[in-house]
């Protein structure tokens, strides 16, 4: 999954979950590097620590670390540059998923979760936004890796809508989505 910030990419993966996928994000991989140095959880560190991370280890040393985790029924949340993408495309079945919505929905969903450090205006959301944007190799490069994505989800009505578009895409896609009790 790649998409903009409170585009619905967690929720996407939460409901694949409750359908017999397993989920990963890349995000949780800085995360854990973020407890392991004693930083704090929020996003503007987040993403300093991912570029610092990508200029070390290459801008793919994220999704490489999750290879060998990852299955057929694997679900990847937070994909957010085109080396990430490259590394991943070395899988015979992936698939990326770019999940969208009006700016202004986000920046609702955004204060709605109250994430610490999440920008509480419009105007501090959409300079956040800017950030995931850089011309730097190792930072984040979300339109980038959006305009890499092979299916499109519009997350633009409630949870109901989001997971018949959902179960649409797998339809599409050929993909059987088991629930856990199959």
């Amino acid at each position: 999954m790649t998409g903009p910030n409170a585009s619905g990419k967690g929720a996407v993966c939460a409901f694949l979950a409750t359908r017999g996928f397993e989920t990963f994000s890349l995000s949780d991989v800085i995360r854990e590097e973020a407890r392991r140095r004693g930083l704090p959880p929020e996003r503007e560190h987040l993403i300093r620590l991912g570029t610092e991370m990508r200029a070390t280890g290459g801008p793919g040393v994220l999704a490489r670390g999750l290879l060998p985790r990852l299955g057929r029924r694997s679900v990847i949340d937070s994909i957010r540059n085109p080396a990430e993408v490259a590394v991943l495309r070395e899988l015979p079945f992936f698939v990326l998923v770019g999940v969208r919505a009006p700016i202004r929905l986000r920046f609702e969903r955004s204060v709605k979760r109250a994430r610490p450090g999440d920008p509480r205006t419009l105007e501090e959301f959409e300079a956040r936004e800017a950030q995931e944007n850089s011309s730097d190799r190792a930072a984040q490069q979300l339109d980038a890796t959006f305009a890499l994505a092979d299916r499109h989800l519009d997350n633009d009505g409630d949870l109901e809508q989001l997971h018949v578009r959902v179960l649409a895409l797998l339809e599409d896609l050929g993909i059987a989505a088991p629930t856990r009790h199959r």
